[in-house]
């Protein structure tokens, strides 16, 4: 049985813990490796998809990484209960026209009592801004420990 600590039911700590994991892991861009955190049977709203399952999941992220370039995440923690953690979070990236957004959203999570994901219902909205407007310049990958949170950018 596969185990991904920190497990439910979740202090405020380890809800903190559990959303930057999530966060460090999106931020990588493989599909491979962020599919590892939820169930097999894992269900999914994504905008106006409705992925099930860690292949239809896997396959969403292949596309959406294509399409979304330069592709910079942060989440916060908004609220948590039990084994249920609720996110807000914001994301910079472009097209293949070097238009720039930041996405803006917020995520609700159910995890099973390994760790695992089983639910993620989230609602996006993009926002066009302009390449100096842009507050995500780390380096692609994981965002460094003294980068300012959501919070922090007034977002």
């Amino acid at each position: 049985m596969e185990i991904k600590p920190p497990l439910p039911p979740f202090t405020r700590e380890t809800a903190i813990q559990k959303v930057r994991m999530a966060e460090d892991a999106w931020n990588t861009r493989d599909p491979e490796r962020v599919v590892l955190v939820y169930t097999e049977d894992t269900r999914w709203r994504n905008r106006a998809e409705f992925p099930e399952g860690r292949e239809q999941v896997r396959q969403f992220l292949e596309r959406k990484w294509t399409r979304e370039l330069d592709y910079r995440l942060i989440k916060e923690l908004w609220a948590h209960d039990g084994d249920r953690i609720a996110v807000r979070f914001a994301y910079e990236w472009r097209d293949d026209a070097n238009q720039w957004f930041r996405a803006y959203g917020n995520e609700n999570w159910a995890f099973n009592a390994q760790g695992l994901m089983t639910h993620r219902y989230a609602s996006i909205n993009d926002l066009p801004i302009k390449e100096t407007e842009r507050k995500f310049r780390w380096p692609l990958g994981r965002r460094p420990d003294t980068h300012p949170g959501l919070s922090d950018l007034g977002l």
